[in-house]
């Protein structure tokens, strides 16, 4: 037993010594080829083998002859060891090279086209982590694009509209330095009138700035649904009555919610001022507040003649204001892309859909005490 014990230390130690070695040597290859680092371990763990069976052999518990029989048995092991690691060294690189250059892609522009070579479990779980993420980046790519084109839209349509009103100002301020205004009065109400409306212009940008930053600040409060939409019917009646539409509360439940009613307030006046805008005159626009299973949904249902289905789903978008016969002749199509921004700082939602005549925009917001 004692004479196990002592063979097994002097192997240990022996073991010990060509491990540390090949620590050494793995720590001054660790940037080199997985291939090296692979044929460093088997021969590690053949030398390992073979010092403790020379340790042992030294203390004589080996003959000559069986040491020699021992080292031939070794080596023939190291070489198929050897072998058999350069093999999977080299297919394990193979396919590590065949990631990399998928994965050049993505610095292309394109989108990520996983190797077909059957590969370790490992370099199968980078290629499923990597094709999830060119997913990311492609829908990523799509959204910047799309804010992209509506921000040049934005920026073309705020031209538009500011060098008109500017003009009309300025040559109506010459006339009033010259004295040649005929009607000077007229001309100041003008101007107060154009300048109310690029006040109004700016005020959209800050807030639209503001829900683009992330620094909308609420101050929610619980309040009646049924009293918001009687405000924002009050606050849009003389639009309606200028317009000949007739403004109608089809079916308003007083059910509660926590809002700020400040923005709420400009949320359904913004969707009234548009649906008025929209709707010929002796139409109607339809107002409804009601509790539903995902929240409680306010709406607005106006007698447009509806919105083409490809532009459905870019209404919300910063500059949006869709074909030339839907174009009013104010804004500059920020108020529906604010209605949108509002609406999900209060963790809800805000959809349109086509409806007979017209088009319904819905406002689904969650109850009291869920927001």
């Amino acid at each position: 037993m004692n004479d196990i014990l002592l063979i097994a230390l002097y192997a240990f130690l022996g073991a010990v010594a060509a491990g540390l070695l090949g620590a050494l040597v793995l720590r001054l290859l660790r940037h080199r080829s997985l291939v090296v680092s692979l044929t460093v371990v088997v021969a590690v763990a053949v030398t390992a083998m073979l010092a403790g069976t020379l340790a042992v052999a030294w203390q004589m518990f080996l003959s000559r002859h069986d040491l020699t029989v021992v080292t031939v048995v070794v080596a023939m092991a190291a070489v198929v060891a050897t072998a058999t690691a350069l093999l999977l060294g080299r297919w394990v690189v193979a396919r590590s090279n065949a990631l990399t250059l998928a994965a050049r892609s993505f610095g292309t522009g394109g989108s990520f086209a996983a190797p077909h070579e059957p590969a370790t479990a490992e370099l199968a779980a980078l290629t499923r982590e990597l094709e999830t993420t060119s997913a990311r980046l492609a829908e990523s790519r799509e959204r910047e694009q799309a804010l992209e084109s509506s921000r040049r839209e934005l920026v073309a349509w705020i031209s538009h509209d500011l060098r008109t009103p500017l003009a009309g100002l300025r040559a109506m301020a010459e006339a009033l330095e010259d004295g040649v205004a005929a009607d000077p009065d007229r001309y100041l109400r003008q101007i107060r009138t154009e300048v109310e409306r690029l006040n109004g212009m700016v005020g959209d940008l800050f807030e639209l700035s503001r829900i683009h930053a992330g620094a909308l600040a609420l101050s929610p409060a619980r309040i009646s649904v049924y009293d918001l939409v009687g405000d924002a019917l009050a606050g849009a009646d003389p639009l309606a009555r200028e317009h000949g539409v007739r403004l109608v509360g089809q079916r308003i439940d007083a059910v509660p919610v926590e809002v700020d009613s400040k923005e709420m307030s400009r949320v359904l006046g913004n969707l009234l001022i548009n649906a008025i805008r929209r709707t010929p005159a002796d139409g109607t626009v339809a107002v409804a507040a009601e509790r539903s299973d995902d929240g409680v949904v306010l709406s607005v249902t106006d007698g447009c003649g509806g919105i083409p289905e490809e532009d459905l789903g870019r209404v919300f978008d910063t500059g949006w204001r869709g074909t030339h016969a839907r174009t009013p002749p104010a804004g500059a199509g920020l108020g529906l892309a604010i209605v949108r921004g509002i609406v999900e700082a209060h963790q809800g939602r805000a959809a349109v859909r086509n409806v007979s005549g017209g088009c319904r925009f819905e406002v689904v917001l969650p109850p009291a005490g869920t927001a």
